[in-house]
Order: structure tokens, then C-alpha cells, then sequence
């Protein structure tokens, strides 16, 4: 597989870059990348690395447009209301770079069919807005092999983390062990989301998964990212691993995928 004069015309910016080239190009060309939720991550994240030609990206959601989602899901329009956000996010992403995979699963994601969805991908990226769903992506990564960029919202802040405990690094689970109770954390329909924080969080995502496509750059596997809207500031805090995790540690307690799951809110 070569570029095209087209393709070359097309990613011309990343191709004069020392880190990329024309190589660090067809391994994003060859780069298979899966999106759990196409809201208001999944957006901006999915926008980017169609843009910058990753070969084939997959859009996992079970929902259909609503006008309340467009205050911050770019991906969506006025005139997709109504329609399956993957089929919505197929149209925009094509036609932003028609040379690329778009694969769509109209679904909720689930312990059923979770695995089989992240075994055909090589980096997953988790927008969900629920922690049962965040840990469901994580236990199967985990149990998958594959790099994990989970990113979050609440209200005028975000959190970005890499997970890739394959690698030697902690899982989610080294952070936050299990979800918390139900109703404890209101969810965004509850607590509401500054729309613009969901772009800066999922182009951080984006940025993160091409850095791990293309191994340049640091990682940040051992800490959490906090994005404060309000004061404008970025600040990392370390994330070790936890020697009692009951997913990575030494004597795991979770070894398959047949804990209760109960997804508690919309993606």
C-alpha cells in the first residue's frame, strides 16, 4: 500500500513533519481506531483522526440525534435530528475524508458483545458519560490487549488518562476501583457540560491516539490530565498502580467480564 498523489496532497502537513513522514502516514492509514459513544467526545475526537487519515475508525452508539446534544456534539446538525448518531457521524466523517473505513454499530456496548467489538481495533477511545460503561471498556481492553484513552466531563472540567496496563502501566481501576453508588454522581443531563469543554477534551483524546499510533511523545499512562475551563489550566497528577487492584494487581479478583454491568446513563 502506497500513498496516492492525492493522499499526499491531502496529508501534506504531517508528511513534512520529522515525527510523522510518509511512514508515521501509512501507519495511521493502517491504524484501526474504535469510539465507544459519538457524542460529545466522540465528535471532536472522531472529526480529527478521520481528518488526519486514520484507515479505519469504528462509531459505537445506541442513540439517535436530539437537539439538546447539538450544543456540543459537532459531529451531529439541525438537520440529523432524529437520525442514529453513528449514521449521522458515517455521513460527516466521509465526507470529510472519503478514503477512509467508517464501520457503524447502532448499540449500546455491553458484556455480551463488548469484547468482540474491541478485539478488531487497535486503539479505543472511551467518550461514555457513565462510570459502569467506563469500567466495562476498561475490564475488556484490559482483557483484550488494547490501548484505552478514557476522557471525561462534569460541568467546567475535564479528565483525560491512557490506559494500556499491557504495557506495564495501571489500569482505571487503579484509580477508581468500582463505580460509585448509583445517584451519588449526577450525570451531564443533571449537572449540564460547557459545550466547548467536550471539544478540548476529545481532541485531546484524538491527539493521544495518534501519538500512540505513531510511538512519538509522551505518554500518559501513569497520570490523569485535569483541564479546569473556568481558570484555564492544565495540571497532571501521577497515577500509580495499585498493588491491590483487583483488575492488574498481582492476585486479581475480576478475571472475565460476568460482573453486573448496569449501564445507568445514555452515551
Amino acid at each position: 500500500m502506497e500513498l496516492t498523489e492525492q493522499q499526499i496532497e491531502r496529508y501534506s502537513r504531517h508528511i513534512i513533519l520529522q515525527d510523522v513522514g510518509g511512514k508515521g502516514q501509512m501507519k495511521l492509514a493502517k491504524a484501526k481506531v474504535l469510539l465507544i459513544g459519538a457524542g460529545g467526545l466522540g465528535s471532536p475526537a472522531a472529526l480529527y483522526l478521520a481528518a488526519a487519515g486514520i484507515g479505519t475508525i469504528g462509531l459505537v452508539d445506541g442513540d439517535v440525534v436530539d437537539l439538546s446534544n447539538l450544543q456540543r456534539q459537532i459531529m451531529h446538525s439541525t438537520a440529523t435530528v432524529g437520525v442514529p448518531k453513528v449514521e449521522s457521524g458515517k455521513r460527516t466523517l466521509s465526507a470529510i475524508n472519503p478514503d477512509i473505513t467508517i464501520n457503524t454499530y447502532h448499540q449500546l456496548v455491553d458484556a455480551d458483545n463488548i469484547m468482540g467489538l474491541v478485539s478488531q481495533y487497535d486503539v479505543v477511545l472511551d467518550g461514555s458519560d457513565n462510570f459502569t460503561t467506563r469500567f466495562l471498556v476498561n475490564d475488556a481492553c484490559f482483557f483484550a490487549k488494547k490501548t484505552l484513552i478514557s476522557a471525561s466531563m462534569f460541568r467546567f472540567e475535564g479528565q483525560l488518562t491512557t490506559i494500556k496496563p499491557h504495557e506495564g502501566y495501571p489500569c482505571y481501576r487503579c484509580l477508581y476501583p468500582e463505580p460509585p453508588p448509583a445517584g451519588l454522581v449526577p450525570n451531564c443531563q443533571e449537572a449540564g457540560v460547557l459545550g466547548v469543554l467536550a471539544g478540548t477534551m476529545g481532541i485531546l483524546q484524538a491527539s493521544e491516539a495518534i501519538k500512540e499510533i505513531l510511538g512519538i511523545g509522551e505518554t500518559v499512562a501513569d497520570k490523569l490530565l485535569i483541564y479546569d475551563a473556568l481558570e484555564m489550566k492544565f495540571r497532571k497528577v501521577g497515577r500509580p498502580k495499585d498493588p491491590a487492584c483487583p483488575l492488574c494487581g498481582p492476585n486479581p479478583k475480576i478475571k472475565d467480564l460476568s460482573l453486573d454491568y448496569t449501564v445507568s446513563c445514555t452515551i
